[in-house]
């Protein structure tokens, strides 16, 4: 017991000391690290970052993945504070372009090319700003779903010392949220355990940019995610035979009877009272980057099953559900791969100026790739 003691002292020596230096400049961005041309904005790839399902990581590379995350968390923003009078921290600065571009980046063609981007910022702020050199983690849903509340529940995902902390305790609906009750909710309060416990969403609820500090909170439907992240729900998204639709059964619709894969982490994650269930602030949950980066790996999935072709098969809205309907005119243009995608002040390429669609169409551009892709002939 002593020793056990003592090593747990160490731990949280080390913690400490890391999150510390984290407040400070020691782990800021190396000079020219976030630049790159416009003809080539991510650069030559010196090396091809791995993304591997999390309990597929080494212990290490988990200890030092939520370390990390909790220095971003620990780290001072660079958004304007008279812009966005919330956002205090560099993970605010994702979490409020996020609630800025709300309406502009859901529902739309360049929903999935905008998250990949979204999601490879996080992965280059975390080894350019808080010294991780590990995996980035995905959540294959396939390993959790489907197979009752209690396989969900003891997900290493959701492991109380080395994984992102469970559910919240349970709290009823609010009368003014009933309608939007999730099916199968099961939590709400706030978490406990695991590596967030103590965490402060800074921004929301809502399109709250002055925000309301609280913790951060779950409100897990294991009904939901086995409804909608089923090997059949991946199988049918996979099936799709162009960009547009694929993109649409992605998506889904929104309502909870028409959802897609995504909605199916999101409110199976978050459901009606948790964080990750607001459609705002939802990367205000850690828990969001692992599912959108198993999403990604979904489309990359796809684009491989005809590849190169699909490195240019996009398409869709370039507006909110202004999808195309025989006999309607449409109310805004379709995206193109040359639409611009820029995340604020959380940027890594250039603050406010970012990447188009095209360059982010093939991940091996962006120096990552994924242990395997999905095949919809083996699900």
């Amino acid at each position: 017991m002593a020793a056990m003691s003592v090593a747990g002292r160490r731990i949280m020596y080390l913690v400490t000391l890391v999150l510390l230096l984290c407040s400070t400049t020691v782990f800021s961005a190396p000079a020219g690290s976030s630049g790159g041309s416009t003809s080539k904005p991510f650069g030559t790839c010196k090396h091809i970052y791995v993304r591997k399902e999390w309990r597929d990581m080494s212990i290490l590379d988990r200890f030092n993945f939520l370390l990390a995350m909790n220095c971003i968390l620990a780290k001072p923003g660079r958004t304007p504070r008279s812009i966005y009078a919330g956002a205090k921290t560099r993970y605010d600065d994702l979490v409020a372009t996020h609630i800025n571009q709300t309406f502009e980046i859901h529902y739309v063609g360049h929903f999935l090319p905008f998250h990949r981007y979204y999601t490879w910022t996080m992965e280059k702020m975390l080894r350019d700003e808080a010294g991780y050199n590990g995996s980035f983690p995905y959540w294959d849903w396939h390993r959790d779903v489907g197979q009752g509340n209690a396989k969900f529940f003891a997900s290493p995902i959701w492991d109380p010392i080395l994984g992102f902390g469970g559910n919240g305790d349970y709290l009823p609906v609010p009368v003014e949220q009933a309608a939007f009750a999730v099916p199968g909710r099961t939590g709400g309060g706030c978490v406990t355990n695991g590596a967030f416990k103590n965490m402060v969403v800074n921004l929301g609820p809502g399109s709250d940019f002055i925000g309301v500090p609280r913790c951060l909170s779950r409100d897990m439907s294991p009904y939901f995610s086995g409804r909608y992240l089923s090997k059949n729900q991946t199988k049918l998204t996979l099936q799709a035979a162009n960009f547009y639709a694929f993109d649409v059964v992605v998506e889904g619709g929104p309502s909870f009877e028409a959802s897609g894969v995504h909605g199916g982490g999101h409110y199976g994650i978050g459901g009606t009272l948790g964080t990750m269930g607001d459609l705002y602030v939802s990367p205000g949950d850690p828990a969001f980057w692992l599912h959108h980066a198993n999403l990604d790996r979904v489309w990359w999935s796809w684009q491989k099953l005809n590849y190169p072709a699909r490195l240019t098969d996009f398409g869709g809205p370039s507006c909110l559900m202004d999808y195309y309907v025989p006999g309607q005119t449409q109310a805004c243009a379709n995206a193109t791969l040359d639409m611009p995608l820029n995340l604020g002040y959380a940027d890594m390429i250039k603050a406010n100026v970012g990447v188009k669609v095209r360059d982010v169409m093939n991940i091996l551009d962006m120096c990552y790739d994924y242990d395997s892709v999905l095949d919809p002939a083996t699900l």
